[in-house]
């Protein structure tokens, strides 16, 4: 019952893959594969959270007995979508639909400050508003195709649209010819995970968590477990990269967690009382063989992580390892 289970979740995963890779299909020609995932993953997370606030929407207005302003209150609502912002709203225009997608993205960031702060904004603008890489006709074929299935959470609970966004994600991966460690394969992951044996209310941290894979599977590995939100933390140098490891938490279902943008060797940007904050479990795949890390700010670190040295400037290995011990808490800390 259990293997037919999995299977079910597998096939769900792939068939929504498939329908999400169409939307790239349907701007191939002038947008290059290099450049996907700008367009396909905001447009995706858009549609996710006006798709998952008209569920809440719906809920609401049942158990208030068709209460319209009871069920437009913000706190019936995981994200706040302002006048104008919804997906349907933008639906809806005729023309510049590129302005209207970079708009209402960027009043939906502003509008929900502490959950979606840099997540949205980390895609170009020009990209979506240049009509001669994708005009007006274009952008609605996108629209229509990502319009005609409803992605909230009665539709795809998180774990299979997380499931689908990775195999996305990985597709990304390979036709940009992006390292294998920067979207590293689910088995190894799990079995990291599976080794550092993270219990629900330890903190877990990832100093280069990339799209967010080892966090996501940390709270799996955790059975989402409530005691999972707010124990999640990850710091990530790549810009987008750190929106879609906040966007790819999101759609997995994590609801409290801490990314934060930066060069973790540089400027770790997670701290405690003006130090390296502490962990229960430390757990990265690291840029190895990194040149150029930092090794001059390094020798004379104000964080005291040169426990051991100064490696050279052109392999960062051992400085990451540095960071990662002194991250981890006392007693039972581990990485």
């Amino acid at each position: 019952m259990a293997k037919k289970t999995i299977n079910k979740e597998l096939t769900g995963a792939q068939d929504l893959y498939n329908f999400l890779f169409e939307a790239c299909n349907i701007i191939r020609g002038p947008v290059s594969q290099d450049n996907f995932k700008d367009y396909i993953t905001p447009l995706l997370y858009y549609k996710r959270i006006s798709d998952v606030y008209d569920e809440e929407t719906e809920e609401a207005l049942i158990s208030s007995g068709g209460d319209k302003e009871y069920a437009s209150l913000p706190e019936q609502h995981r994200f706040v979508i302002p006048d104008g912002c919804h997906w349907q709203e933008v639906r809806e225009r005729t023309e510049n639909l590129g302005a209207a997608i970079v708009g209402a993205m960027r009043q939906i960031e502003i509008a929900n400050p502490d959950t979606l702060y840099g997540v949205l904004s980390m895609f170009s603008s020009q990209k979506w508003t240049n009509k001669a890489i994708l005009n007006d006709s274009k952008i609605r074929d996108l629209i229509e195709h990502l319009s005609k299935r409803k992605l909230g959470n009665k539709d795809y609970p998180a774990d299979l649209m997380g499931d689908a966004y990775e195999i996305l994600l990985k597709k990304f991966a390979d036709d940009s010819k992006a390292q294998a460690g920067e979207f590293y394969t689910r088995s190894v992951v799990r079995l990291l995970v599976h080794i550092l044996d993270p219990q629900p209310g330890e903190t877990v941290y990832d100093p280069a968590c990339g799209s967010g894979g080892m966090l996501i599977e940390a709270i799996r590995y955790m059975h989402d477990d409530s005691l999972c939100c707010g124990s999640i933390f990850g710091q990530e140098k790549n810009v987008v990269n750190a929106a879609i490891a906040k966007m790819n938490l999101f759609l997995h279902g994590a609801s409290d967690f801490s990314v934060m943008q930066g060069d973790t060797l540089r400027d770790p940007k997670i701290l405690q009382g003006g130090n390296i904050a502490k962990f229960v479990c430390v757990i990265a795949n690291p840029p190895f063989s990194l040149e150029n890390w930092g090794a001059t700010e390094w020798s004379s670190d104000k964080y005291k992580r040169n426990i051991y040295g100064t490696p050279s400037d052109s392999c960062g290995d051992y400085a990451w390892i540095q960071h990662m011990i002194c991250s981890m808490s006392s007693g039972k800390g581990r990485m």
